[in-house]
């Protein structure tokens, strides 16, 4: 009797009550957002790093290493976006 009453929704509906924006359509990730912003930081990182001025090569030096970490993370996202359905 007890399993009547229950009511079964789908495994990928989103509640309303439990997120608010599921009721006017705005829901989810923005995977194409994120790596565009991802680059276009890098690229930025790369910019400053040539165009400024450094007194010292330290700051240069931190903005080279973050705009390759950055650049090597986006890289890695993407392969593993790519061959997710080998898994």
């Amino acid at each position: 009797m007890a399993g009547s009453q229950l009511v079964k929704r789908p495994k990928n509906e989103v509640d309303p009550h439990e997120e608010p924006s599921a009721e006017w359509g705005w829901h989810g990730r923005f995977p194409r957002g994120r790596e565009i912003a991802g680059w276009i930081t890098t690229i930025s990182m790369f910019a400053m790093a040539f165009i400024g001025n450094h007194v010292a090569e330290t700051e240069r030096l931190w903005l080279l290493g973050i705009g390759a970490f950055l650049a090597i993370a986006l890289i890695w996202s993407r392969v593993r976006q790519r061959t997710a359905w080998q898994r």
